[in-house]
């Protein structure tokens, strides 16, 4: 105990300086929220039209899969120019049959020891590769079956590709989003990346993050077949990408919408599968991402190295620049900061305090200490504080100050994050549904659930082995309907 004790005075001071680093490496994120409340990259009306193959992988979607084929087949693009590539993933229902009546060209896979999404694109592709070669078309949409497309979205998607950017993000929108306050939660998070990271990385040249639907690519990445195979193929696209020196860019004009989860239970699920493979992304491309923030490309051989070789000097110090960035700013994303944050806690908030109050006692600490504005609050409206002398006791009130000053910062967070969703349920007002009053009301306080969800199935994927299980997709709705009832 006295040990551990005399190292709390050096242990405050390592404790700051950690949490110091971490706010100074995300500290670029503000500059980026402030970039997406005014500011989005626009493209000019393409001068060609490029040949497309669209890819949907499906377990056992029945009852969406046609409605998302038949908003492709309503598209204002040229139909000889597009074709439609299903691959019915392990289905035990009529999905491969909806999708070729629907004119889609459908394989069917059967293998139930590799199930994850990625595994079904690596299988699809591999077939389009055998029987049309992959170079064929120029590039490859990602849908999921139970997407919706604007009539406009592949037009507007292209504008973006023939400007020469090779991966394309879109925006997202939700069928379902007023259904409850989970499914909501979901919609305001996609809305909250759009505003907070596309539209700003879009802007400064850089790399923003697939979200697993709703983007397109140049052949050229699949060159040699599908190669994410992770619980979350879009995490690990996302960090090769970035590491290879690929752009990522947002096309804020095109449009789509999917269904989100309904059930708690499912999306607890889900999310617990989104952290797993964030750990993995983490641990398979952060290594290559923190290379290239110090050496930039000089170890990776990509077709981006030939290209550079006939910029000026200017332009590959502008470009190596850019990607060092890039790596760095993906590296962040991918580090489980929140779980760095656990750490620290346990360590120096709860071990080493704890220890410190057992030898020390307790001298005039306020029941409400504390920077966030709940404690500051009830600090000036509560003048409440703790003296205990050393012992037992008071390694045990050390413990419970350590989970109160925590529970406090967190009810605190929770609060101040309702004002993000005001903000999107504003600025996004044009996009988003007519939802009432109430129900506005009850999405903006349930909204920071999202992250608390996030946080917690952090913690446990770093110990639980995780499998991939399909999400149900059970809604109706059509693009026809969607198109009726916008405002």
């Amino acid at each position: 105990m006295q040990i551990i004790s005399n190292f709390y005075p050096i242990g405050l001071k390592i404790n700051t300086i950690i949490g110091t680093i971490l706010s100074i490496i995300v500290l670029h994120k503000a500059f980026y929220f402030v970039i997406g409340m005014f500011f989005t990259r626009k493209f000019k009306p393409a001068k060609k039209k490029h040949k497309y193959g669209i890819c949907i992988a499906a377990r056992n979607e029945e009852k969406v899969i046609g409605n998302l084929i038949d908003s492709i087949n309503k598209q204002d693009y040229p139909k000889n120019l597009y074709k439609i590539f299903v691959v019915a993933d392990n289905c035990t229902d009529n999905t491969a049959k909806i999708a070729r009546e629907k004119g889609a060209i459908c394989y069917e896979r059967n293998d139930s020891e590799h199930r994850t999404k990625g595994y079904a694109l690596q299988f699809l592709f591999k077939k389009i590769d055998k029987d049309y070669k992959v170079d064929s078309f120029e590039g490859y949409f990602i849908f999921d079956a139970d997407n919706l497309l604007k009539s406009n979205y592949i037009s507007k998607m292209n504008d973006a590709f023939d400007e020469g950017c090779k991966i394309i993000t879109s925006y997202r929108n939700t069928k379902n989003f007023d259904e409850n306050w989970v499914s909501s939660t979901y919609a305001l998070h996609w809305i909250r990346s759009i505003r907070t990271n596309h539209r700003a990385r879009s802007i400064l040249r850089l790399a923003t993050n697939i979200q697993g639907t709703g983007f397109l690519f140049s052949n050229e990445i699949v060159k040699n077949g599908w190669k994410y195979t992770s619980l979350t193929e879009d995490r690990a696209l996302t960090a090769d990408a970035v590491a290879q020196g690929y752009q990522i860019t947002y096309q804020d004009d095109a449009e789509f919408y999917d269904e989100q989860p309904v059930s708690l239970k499912v999306a607890l699920r889900q999310r617990l599968r989104w952290s797993k493979g964030h750990l993995q992304a983490f641990a398979e491309s952060g290594p290559y991402l923190f290379i290239n923030i110090f050496f930039g490309k000089k170890y990776i051989k990509t077709n981006w190295n030939k290209k550079e070789e006939n910029l000026s000097l200017g332009r590959r110090i502008i470009e190596s620049i850019r990607h060092r960035f890039a790596s760095f700013d993906t590296l962040v994303q991918l580090t489980p900061i929140a779980f760095i944050n656990l750490v620290r806690w346990l360590i120096f908030s709860v071990l080493i305090y704890s220890c410190y109050t057992y030898v020390n006692g307790i001298d005039n600490i306020n029941l409400f200490k504390g920077s966030v504005w709940l404690a500051k609050l009830l600090r000036g409206t509560f003048n409440i504080n703790i003296y205990m002398a050393p012992g037992i006791n008071a390694l045990f009130m050390g413990l419970l100050i350590s989970i109160w000053f925590r529970i406090l910062y967190r009810i605190g967070s929770y609060f101040l994050n309702t004002f993000l969703a005001v903000y999107l349920f504003i600025v996004e007002d044009a996009r988003i549904k007519k939802i009432s009053l109430p129900k506005k009301l009850l999405f903006v306080f349930t909204w920071p659930t999202f992250d608390i969800i996030g946080r917690y199935t952090m913690y446990i994927a770093l110990f639980k082995k995780v499998t991939w299980k399909p999400i149900p997709h059970e809604s109706k709705i059509t693009i026809d309907d969607i198109d009726g009832g916008t405002k």
